[in-house]
Parts: structure tokens; sequence; C-alpha cells
């Protein structure tokens, strides 16, 4: 039986060179804010436990699993972040990211940044 890698290999090299583009889909751009470390081991949207310490994110339409790439704009710094949680629901907020990736962005002591959203290809 052939192993996941030439499988995998195979796949690749199957797939049209245009749908193996990494092209990033905009998501658009607002305010962001993190959860609350309170939030720690409660459940998510997507099942899982809430890691602070995890990159992850809470999105209103992103599907689950999904991997974005979330820009501070105010210091150009980025962070790629996994999509398992819905929300957020604060006004005018377009995502809530975990402690860790705040902390990447360097808006942790702030709580809150203006940030642009792109979609990861894979």
């Amino acid at each position: 039986m052939p192993s996941r890698r030439y499988l995998l290999a195979a796949l690749v090299l199957a797939t049209p060179f245009a749908a193996q583009a990494t092209a990033e889909a905009d998501l658009g751009s607002g305010h962001a804010s993190y959860y609350s470390n309170e939030f720690a081991g409660r459940r998510t949207a997507s099942g899982e436990l809430f890691d602070p310490a995890d990159f992850t994110a809470a999105h209103r339409t992103v599907a689950f699993g999904t991997r974005v790439r979330v820009t501070h704009l105010g210091n150009g710094r980025e962070v790629i972040v996994r999509v398992n949680d819905r929300g957020p629901w604060g006004r005018g907020r377009i995502i809530d990211l975990s402690y860790a990736a705040a902390k990447e962005l360097g808006m942790h002591r702030s709580g809150t940044a203006q940030v642009r959203l792109r979609l990861v290809g894979s």
C-alpha cells in the first residue's frame, strides 16, 4: 500500500497549477479584540476547548479550521490564526483573537486594534 507521502505527492502533481496558487483572499478590515483568559477550558462553537496559548480566533462566517492572516494596521505585525469559534459579538468587531495571537500582534495591552484579514491559501 502506498505511503501517505506518495499519495500526497500524487495529489499535488495532479492538481492544476492554477489551483495550487497561494493567493490570499481579502476578508476585509476592521476592529479586532481578544478573548479574556477566563474563557480558558470552555468549549468553542467548533467543540474544541479554548486555549489562550493557541493561535485561534472567532469569526462570524469563516469555516472552522480555516487559517486567516491577521495584520495589525498600526504596526504591520502579522499572525496566522485558525478559526475555531463564532463571534465576535462585540459591536463593530470583525474577529476575536486568542491571547497568544493578540500578544504576537502587540495588541494585548490595548485590547483592540485595527486589522486586515486575509484568507490563507492551503
